[in-house]
């Protein structure tokens, strides 16, 4: 990862169904939160098995998500993957593999943990979207 960015933009997280819930000034603490990461074409951003630490947004590019190598899903911008390991940090279920050049924003859980301490209307807001896109 690159580090923190100010300013994560604001129309990216305003994409994410996960956040759709959240007002002007709890995505603007939710950016505030983020890291900016690239990652080249090819590379793994995260191995199933390994260890959840991290939320991500694709700002740009595009991964593709396998399970047990069998392709499931390709993201793209607005797409986010992770957030099981945002709440629970518990092992990826997936591989995500950048197929293209991608321009991710994460966030990880201590940080996310540190965000809802100071904001719980975020952390009510998100687990009330994750709940809702429960199968």
């Amino acid at each position: 990862m690159n580090g923190p960015v100010a300013g994560v933009p604001m129309e990216t997280l305003k994409r994410v169904a996960l956040f759709e819930e959240l007002d002007a000034a709890e995505l603007e603490s939710l950016a505030d939160s983020m890291h900016e990461a690239n990652v080249p074409a090819g590379a793994i951003v995260t191995a199933e098995g390994g260890p959840g630490n991290g939320f991500f947004v694709i700002d740009s590019g595009e991964a593709e998500v396998t399970v047990g190598g069998q392709p499931r899903a390709t993201l793209r911008a607005g797409d986010h993957f992770g957030e099981i390991a945002l709440l629970l940090g518990s092992e990826r279920t997936a591989t995500v593999t950048a197929t293209t050049g991608l321009r991710c924003y994460a966030l990880t859980p201590w940080d996310f943990r540190s965000l809802v301490e100071a904001h719980p209307s975020i952390a009510w807001k998100v687990m009330q979207s994750m709940a809702a896109r429960l199968p």
